[in-house]
């Protein structure tokens, strides 16, 4: 079992409308146990979205699908333009 962890670092008045928009997007994308966190310490508008997987196998499979999957597509529309930065951790569950 892996966790999948995508990191943003927001522009600033918007890590409330990103968090919204991942919300939005792991539902319509059917992420099973995601998660959104947003920061209560350390750097300033953080928003990650998290989520487990089987293996890497299914990641990958979930990314090819997030390339054809057209509802998925029209949820993150404009995301892009809400972080600065970003980066993702897959880590396994020990």
């Amino acid at each position: 079992m892996i966790v999948v962890r995508n990191c943003f670092v927001a522009k600033p008045g918007n890590a409330s409308k990103l968090a919204a928009q991942l919300k939005k997007a792991a539902a319509v994308a059917k992420i099973p146990k995601h998660r959104v966190l947003t920061d209560l310490t350390g750097e300033f508008n953080r928003v990650i979205l998290e989520y487990e997987a089987e293996n890497v196998g299914e990641f990958e499979a979930r990314m090819r699908d997030y390339a054809t999957n057209e509802k998925f597509r029209e949820s993150m529309k404009g995301y892009t333009d809400l972080w600065i930065t970003g980066s993702r951790e897959i880590l396994q569950i020990a």
